[in-house]
């Protein structure tokens, strides 16, 4: 695709809709999928062992992102990827009539998430290389935002799409989600158009250009990355910290889908939209908001473990759901609201812990932003095992059984923020950056 020669523009002409188109793929990848498949009739297993194992695309970001800046802008290859992930929503709509469809739209998500991974990458450099460091702060408010926009469009419009034409308009689900899954890859076709204009080319790396000079960085960083202070204690608390949100982050959403004959809370698809998309997302912004206060309130030291719990606590929820809802007593949309939004509440206000203790503990030193993605990568790695057992595990121990499991599977979490080593003496205040 040819670019138009570079023109300053206002951060916020770009910004919002970069990291709306960021949100997008991601959410339909890692949640809308799972509620297609599910309305089309698969089993819980079958969803989540195929599905987890694509997050790995997001862990392994940071091999080839070094690599990217050697040939093209950074706004060649966004462009690039919103296109392609346009035509992989397509795709995957044209699929669904098929009688193999589950195993192709499997091998189309994989590439979507490569796709969207790569299209991370270079959105996150254009903006760092593009605003200057007031900028960056001034605007992070309006990323995080716009990111979890992309979510509640993914979340909550597509799936609301596809259960309104199959309620109002009698589509069979197959047509009603090839719609739905086309309207999203027009969407990010049009923000492809827009960005050509918009958005700004991203710097020209300034480090090593060669294959090499690259490799030698890499395992430089590496080993100075295993040489820090109480590393293997660190990294025991990020493996550890989130040991219960994978059992949870695929399986839950499936939960709220299944009929109530199997233990699930029944719910139709804008039902679903409604709660599981724009409610949760919107609470989950809320509560990472007052999280950051209260770090910056208390400290990090202090408020670690107090955070652990309001990640960890409010899985009780699903316990309280899946024991009180039977096909004779079904529940209402406002217990269920109530219960997911206080759930979502705790997650997102605890999880700022997470992000706060690796980007203060583990990744300063001389290689502070890599160090910080290797952190994030192996965050997002230790989700995949228990992502693809969840299925699996609910289908064999059934709903009840298996929500109690994940509570107790909380446990090793609340011990890692226990006993989580502070190598860089911080107190109060200062646990945030500036």
């Amino acid at each position: 695709m040819a670019e138009p020669a570079p023109r300053l523009r206002h951060p916020l002409a770009w910004v919002p809709t970069a990291y709306l188109a960021e949100g997008i793929p991601f959410a339909m990848v890692i949640w809308v999928a799972g509620t297609l498949f599910k309305d089309l009739g698969h089993s819980d297993g079958d969803i989540t062992v195929a599905l987890a194992s694509i997050g790995l695309a997001w862990s392994l970001k940071p091999f080839w992102a070094a690599f990217l800046g050697m040939f093209r802008t950074k706004r060649f290859f966004v462009l690039t990827m919103e296109l392609l992930i346009a035509v992989l929503l397509g795709l995957v709509a044209l699929a669904l009539p098929l009688p193999n469809y589950f195993q192709i739209v499997i091998a189309i998500l994989w590439v979507m998430a490569f796709a969207s991974a790569t299209q991370d990458i270079c959105v996150d450099g254009i903006y760092i290389t593009s605003l200057d460091p007031a900028n960056q702060a001034k605007y992070i408010g309006v990323q995080g935002m716009a990111w979890n926009v992309g979510r509640i469009f993914a979340t909550a419009g597509v799936v609301w799409v596809a259960g309104m034409l199959q309620d109002r308009a009698s589509y069979a689900p197959e047509a009603a989600w090839a719609v739905a899954l086309g309207l999203s890859g027009a969407t990010m076709a049009a923000l492809a158009v827009y960005h050509l204009v918009m958005l700004p080319p991203g710097s020209k790396p300034t480090g090593p250009q060669s294959t090499k000079e690259i490799a030698a960085t890499f395992v430089d960083t590496v080993r100075d990355f295993f040489r820090k202070d109480k590393i293997w204690g660190m990294l025991a608390f990020v493996f550890l910290f989130r040991s219960a949100e994978g059992l949870l982050l695929v399986e839950a959403p499936l939960f709220m889908q299944a009929p109530l004959e199997e233990g699930g809370l029944g719910m139709t698809l804008i039902q679903k939209g409604v709660i599981d998309g724009t409610i949760s997302t919107a609470v989950s912004i809320i509560g990472g908001l007052l999280g950051g206060w209260f770090v910056s309130r208390y400290g990090l030291a202090r408020s670690l473990f107090f955070l652990a719990l309001c990640l960890n606590l409010p899985n009780i929820c699903y316990v309280y759901l899946s024991w009180t809802v039977s096909p004779e007593a079904p529940l209402s949309m406002t217990t269920i609201g109530v219960l997911v939004t206080i759930e979502k509440f705790g997650y997102s206000f605890g999880f700022v812990a997470n992000m706060l203790y690796m980007m203060q503990q583990i990744s300063p030193g001389r290689y502070h932003m890599t160090h910080y993605a290797f952190c994030t990568a192996l965050m997002n790695l230790v989700l995949i095992p228990t992502q693809m057992a969840s299925g699996p595990l609910a289908d064999w121990m059934g709903y009840r059984a298996y929500f109690v499991f994940v509570v107790v599977a909380t446990i090793p979490s609340l011990v890692a923020a226990k006993l989580a080593p502070f190598p860089r003496d911080q107190a109060g205040p200062k646990d945030i950056p500036p």
